[in-house]
């Protein structure tokens, strides 16, 4: 079997060596051949001109394909796979169009997994052990009234004034600042056109506590049934979002004035010059703070309340991000390859024995992950 790994971008390199380095016959593809013979030729020739028809003549069944490419090539490549009978593993949301492909994978009998990044996919995963561990405690029961919070967040971890520093095109970011978003509070479903109208303080409990600046991401509601919450548990919070230094949303007013009714073209000209102000240097390290919280309450006394909290940053090993995102992307690629993700059209696994080994290696990557027990 043959692992086809797509992308050589700054996120992709972590995962991709520990695959080439752990003995498994990857091939590499990228458009420009030089970027990737610069990131992984050290420890291959195995790198190839990225083109579909190039990738269509190799790809045989049972291998699998992995897409660190921009999303708009995640559905020409799953549906290659499902022709070739090949495997597909992408770090990237789910999109509606992709998950219209479950039944015919699950037919051809190949696994499509998405969502095994950092946000999502270690989220995920905490968020699978912290209610496989309350559905095991005896805090539970069927009527308490759950409360579930996840904030994840890439930030620098030396502030700058501007409270953010970008490691690749702003743009992305700046158009994300332009989405609703969906979620619960008070038992009562909260729609936001626009992140800045929702901005909270967050206390994350580090060893070293500090408050952030969150506000809600996405679309959150339908992580209740990918997180196996019985449909009868009272929620009475569930928020998925974005956490952000403090000082954050004083520091970008200005630009989420401008967000609001800027075009392509002046969205393009902020990017620029975000990119050429506030990127981040060479050695200047990264920081990825993620907390994913679980609160249950009983006649509004808390029951269960435990944080899942990890704290990462750029060192030796290069950025935080890009090892957060990469290898969690390897390890369910080696999970396909060990037949562990079943065929169809899947998130990060909730199989708890995956879970414990996946952040078990999460571990290695952060500097440091703690479940914090605040009942107990």
């Amino acid at each position: 079997m043959t692992i086809h790994w797509c992308g050589t971008g700054l996120s992709a390199i972590p995962g991709l060596r520990r695959l080439i380095e752990a003995g498994h016959e990857v091939t590499v593809w990228n458009r420009t051949v030089d970027k990737a013979e610069d990131a992984v030729g050290d420890i291959t020739r195995r790198i190839n001109a990225f083109t579909m028809d190039a990738l269509t003549a190799e790809v045989q069944a049972g291998d699998v394909v992995i897409s660190m490419l921009p999303g708009d090539w995640h559905m020409p490549l799953a549906e290659l796979c499902i022709s070739k009978k090949a495997h597909f593993v992408s770090s990237s949301y789910i999109a509606p169009e992709m998950r219209a492909l479950d039944e015919e994978a699950r037919q051809a009998g190949v696994a499509l997994v998405n969502e095994v990044g950092l946000d999502p996919g270690i989220d995920h995963l905490m968020a699978h052990w912290l209610v496989a561990d309350y559905l095991a405690s005896p805090a539970y029961g069927p009527t308490n009234h759950i409360s579930f919070t996840s904030y994840c967040g890439g930030v620098p971890k030396h502030p700058n004034p501007f409270r953010y520093k970008f490691s690749w095109s702003p743009l992305g970011v700046l158009k994300a600042l332009r989405s609703p978003s969906k979620s619960i509070r008070d038992y009562t479903p909260l729609n936001i056109v626009r992140p800045w109208d929702a901005i909270s303080s967050y206390a994350a409990p580090l060893p070293q506590p500090e408050t952030f600046e969150v506000y809600p991401n996405r679309d959150s509601i339908p992580f209740i049934t990918q997180y196996h919450f019985d449909p009868a548990w009272p929620v009475k919070e569930f928020v998925r979002g974005t956490l952000r230094l403090n000082g954050w949303a004083e520091a970008w007013s200005d630009v989420f004035a401008e967000v609001e009714t800027a075009d392509d073209t002046r969205l393009k000209e902020m990017s620029d010059q975000f990119w050429a102000d506030n990127a981040y240097g060479e050695n200047d390290p990264d920081r990825v703070i993620m907390c994913v919280g679980l609160k249950v309450e009983n006649a509004g006394i808390p029951t269960y309340h435990k944080t899942y909290v990890m704290d990462a940053y750029g060192d030796a090993r290069g950025t935080a991000m890009a090892r957060l995102v990469s290898v969690p992307v390897s390890l369910a690629v080696e999970a396909v390859l060990n037949h562990e993700i079943p065929a169809g059209v899947t998130a990060a696994p909730s199989d708890v024995r995956l879970v414990a080994r996946w952040l078990s290696e999460v571990d290695r990557l952060a500097q440091h992950l703690q479940v914090v027990d605040h009942v107990g």
